[in-house]
């Protein structure tokens, strides 16, 4: 511990885990808990705030970027996903257990979804498994009947298992399911576009997800407006059952990685002239209306 040129350090119970998602270059195999213990005497204190000042502004100049993006516009037709995401935080309980589906659902629990220490979030962050969120909220609330518990679910993920739907009504579990409509498999269109592909076979021709609900005997809330993000998603929590909401969201709505590579750059240029050569500039046209002239 005495080099000062270390720069990774791991701690896990498990060998095989060290390094497996950054490198490092220190490894110990043990307890966090009692690791720290052992460690924390031969530390030594600094006083130098430069650092944590610097990443302290970093965070807050990068939190006051991504709530601006939260912001809807009543009167227009286009719900910005990112609205959605955090009206589902601003009124979920202190407790609440999140699930979301890959993709863009959890790029909008990971920036969005306000953690406070009670709150739980599941996905499938590691093994990127469709259409989990659903299920994972079903076996959620059968282990927690006490505790809210809310999917945040892709209208492509949740129509891939939505058969399993029905047993909210069949087993009686008031979950919550909030489905990102937005018409298409998102976060692959997106990753086709970023490597300079035209987007090809990601549409979905969906029904109207909350009369389906409704007629299932589940609360269906469908949104199409901005200005019925905020009372829509405060009615579906407060509602004593299962409830479904259909939150029509803006397909054109990029979600932006922390940084954006030179090959990202080149293989978005490429989708967007091959986009025009092909006739289909209005989605040009459409993207920068979302991203651009907010």
């Amino acid at each position: 511990m005495e080099n000062e040129t270390t720069q990774g350090f791991s701690v896990d119970l498990r060998a095989e885990n060290i390094g497996r998602r950054a490198s490092v270059d220190l490894g110990v195999v043990g307890d966090v808990g009692a690791t720290i213990c052992e460690l924390l005497p031969l530390l030594q204190p600094k006083r130098d705030r430069a650092h944590l000042t610097q990443a302290r502004e970093h965070y807050a100049k990068a939190r006051k970027a991504l709530d601006d993006l939260a912001v809807g516009s009543p009167g227009k037709s286009l719900i910005h996903p990112q609205q959605v995401a955090k009206a589902v935080s601003d009124h979920a309980s202190e407790d609440a257990v999140f699930t979301c589906d890959v993709g863009l659902p959890t790029v909008g629990a990971a920036r969005y979804l306000a953690m406070n220490g009670k709150r739980r979030l599941i996905g499938s962050f590691w093994h990127g498994s469709m259409a989990n969120g659903m299920a994972q909220a079903i076996g959620a609330q059968a282990a927690f009947p006490g505790r809210q518990v809310i999917s945040l679910s892709g209208d492509g993920g949740f129509t891939m298992l939505m058969g399993d739907f029905l047993s909210l009504v069949q087993l009686g579990l008031p979950v919550k399911v909030v489905v990102f409509n937005n018409g298409a498999l998102g976060f692959i269109e997106l990753e086709q576009k970023s490597t300079g592909f035209l987007d090809f076979g990601t549409d979905f021709k969906n029904p109207n997800f909350a009369a389906m609900a409704e007629a299932i005997g589940i609360r269906g809330i469908r949104l199409e407006d901005p200005d019925e993000v905020a009372d829509g998603i405060a009615a579906a929590l407060a509602h004593d059952g299962p409830v479904l909401v259909d939150a029509v969201v803006n397909r054109s709505e990029l979600a932006m990685p922390p940084s954006v590579t030179l090959e990202m750059a080149k293989g978005f240029t490429l989708y967007m002239v091959k986009t025009v050569m092909s006739g289909r500039g209005d989605e040009v046209i459409d993207l920068a209306r979302s991203n651009l002239w907010r």
